[in-house]
């Protein structure tokens, strides 16, 4: 690649960047399943104008700016200094109540014309996530997809004020922490972290979790340093540790090509410190064409 070209890829990742995340959205395009015909819709049409929605929003948006303002006369993130020195666990998820349930959202493979569905509720007791559906392998018959049959849950990104980016600050622990309850299918998890290019918009990090089944609780701790880089479902040859400072999401994938119903509960997600684990990055960095 020519440093004219090197130049033009830094310009646009700059460029997309600084767009808020409507912007975005209004400029990129959206799936289109083959055979269907395409959306000739300009961006602008895409937005619905209301004054009223418009008030709420620059509400809404002067809040969060005034909690921006206060936060750090209160400590980093608005709390102590001497609790965040101390600090050797934190719960960053809680399912307490359908608000809770508004930070994530739910897919599957609907979007591409699959056959599987997903939901995502309160348990029974109304303090915990369960996420249940029914995975259809099942491949659409359009003549170009191959693959089919996966469901998700994603959390949702953290927005600041005016619609700028906000990321968990993960740097203080080195594993995650999951409390579970599954029916003995295996699941992936995934973990994003902000990147500098646009074209890195579908790097993960991935690792496995496996659940046991029946009505017992289940603690899971996987080290950071565990998790791999991939890039729309392939594992890349150069890996890199994750970025604790700047994550964004976290999610679950379920792609185990078994038809049936599932089920996965959730009661937290959170990060702790473990003191006994010294591993930096579980992977060989190595460069593909060495120097001679």
């Amino acid at each position: 690649m020519t440093s004219l070209a090197l130049h033009r890829s830094w310009l646009f990742g700059c460029l997309w960047g600084r767009l808020s995340p409507w912007a975005r959205l209004a400029l990129s395009r959206a799936y289109r399943r083959p055979g269907s015909p395409p959306e000739n819709v300009p961006p602008w049409k895409r937005f619905s104008f209301s004054l009223q929605r418009g008030v709420e929003g620059v509400r809404k948006q002067l809040g969060l700016l005034k909690e921006e303002v206060m936060e750090p006369l209160q400590g980093p993130g608005g709390r102590a200094l001497r609790e965040l020195l101390l600090e050797q666990t934190r719960v960053v998820w809680q399912f307490r109540g359908e608000d809770s349930l508004r930070q994530w959202m739910v897919s599957c493979d609907q979007e591409i014309g699959g056959r599987s569905r997903v939901d995502l509720t309160l348990g029974s007791n109304g303090k915990t996530a369960l996420l249940s559906g029914e995975l259809c392998v099942e491949v659409p018959r359009d003549g170009e997809t191959r693959y089919s049959g996966y469901c998700t849950l994603r959390s949702r990104e953290l927005q600041a004020a005016f619609e700028r980016n906000k990321h968990h600050d993960w740097s203080s622990f080195n594993t995650l922490h999951l409390c579970v309850r599954g029916d003995g299918r295996p699941w992936m998890v995934n973990i994003s972290s902000a990147m500098f290019f646009s074209h890195h918009k579908d790097d993960l990090y991935n690792y496995f979790l496996f659940t046991r089944g029946g009505p017992y609780w289940q603690h899971v701790k996987i080290p950071f340093s565990k998790f791999f880089l991939s890039s729309r479902g392939r594992v890349q040859d150069s890996q890199q540790p994750l970025w604790l400072d700047k994550i964004s999401t976290i999610g679950f994938t379920l792609g185990d090509k078994v038809d049936g119903p599932f089920q996965l509960e959730i009661d937290f997600i959170g990060v702790c410190n473990d003191r006994a684990h010294t591993e930096t990055f579980a992977y060989e960095s190595y460069k593909r064409n060495p120097e001679v």
